[in-house]
């Protein structure tokens, strides 16, 4: 009978051990499964390699959850279909003017939700040093779309080498020059291949963005730069979300991540001073 008993009394000793390690267990598990959940993925939407400045973000996101991921286009026309559609979150690559744009052309509601950099246009080229150097009817590269075409050929008004309309300064075309005294052959690009057209054009206006990529410093390349001052604002580059997701928190996160100490070395060192960081010029948005 003691045998038994002593039995018994082991038996329920290990039951009760199997039992406590087995809720031990579980409790580590749920554990794990609750951190897995409340990682949240946020898909970016930017164009071109350059990721240097986002990349310092991305590990500082992480820190809080936040898996920021990239999904990189090729052309302006993109990251907004993209957004709008819900393929991705949120985007970063283009300025207030280009979004007012698209939303006026393409009937959606995209917003601002933070401002990043204010990112100079600049005139480049392979063959002269100064815009001075133009001489008659020399090819001139310009974007083609509606928002950063007008800036361009600002631009170009800004180096004294042509008159636009005063009546359309705020959005030009090539049909509002009003004077041309060298006759420059201005081209129309897709602003992606505005840095590729230098070796068929004299000079070519080439977005900040894509002048990195293509290798460029624009403080330091740049034959001319465009002024930076109050009228740059309409410029100035932002973080683009959904109307409804305006105030979503995590997205805010991004937004606070960005516009902090760390982003603004990572944009100096990155950008040699061609990019400002423009929450401390113009505001957070």
């Amino acid at each position: 009978m003691k045998k038994i008993y002593s039995l018994g009394l082991a038996a329920v000793a290990l039951l009760v051990l199997a039992t406590g390690c087995g809720k031990e267990a579980e409790g580590t598990n749920k554990s794990s499964s609750s951190s897995a959940q409340e990682e949240v993925t946020v898909k970016l939407g930017v164009i071109g390699a350059d990721t240097d400045v986002w990349d310092n973000v991305q590990a500082r996101l992480k820190d809080e959850g936040i898996n920021l991921e990239y999904v990189k286009f090729t052309e302006y026309s993109q990251p907004n279909t993209a957004l709008a559609s819900g393929d991705i979150d949120l985007n970063s690559f283009q300025h207030q003017f280009f979004l007012d744009n698209f939303n006026e052309e393409h009937g959606t509601e995209l917003v601002s939700i933070g401002n990043t950099v204010n990112a100079p246009l600049g005139i480049y080229s392979d063959k002269l040093k100064d815009v001075s150097e133009l001489k008659e009817g020399d090819k001139v590269a310009i974007p083609n779309d509606v928002t950063n075409g007008g800036r361009a050929l600002n631009l170009l008004e800004s180096a004294g080498l042509i008159k636009i309309d005063e009546t359309k300064k705020q959005a030009p075309t090539v049909s509002d020059v009003i004077e041309n005294k060298l006759n420059l052959d201005i081209t129309e690009l897709e602003a992606s291949q505005t840095a590729r057209a230098l070796q068929d054009v004299t000079v070519s206006v080439i977005n900040s963005g894509m002048a990195v990529d293509a290798g460029f410093i624009p403080t330091e390349d740049a034959i001319f730069l465009e002024p930076v001052d109050e009228g740059s604002r309409p410029y100035v580059n932002i973080i683009v979300a959904r109307t409804e997701d305006k105030d979503n928190e995590v997205y805010q996160k991004v937004v606070a991540a960005y516009q902090n100490e760390e982003t603004v070395k990572v944009i100096e060192e990155t950008s040699k001073g061609s990019s400002i960081p423009a929450w401390e010029t113009f505001g957070s948005k």
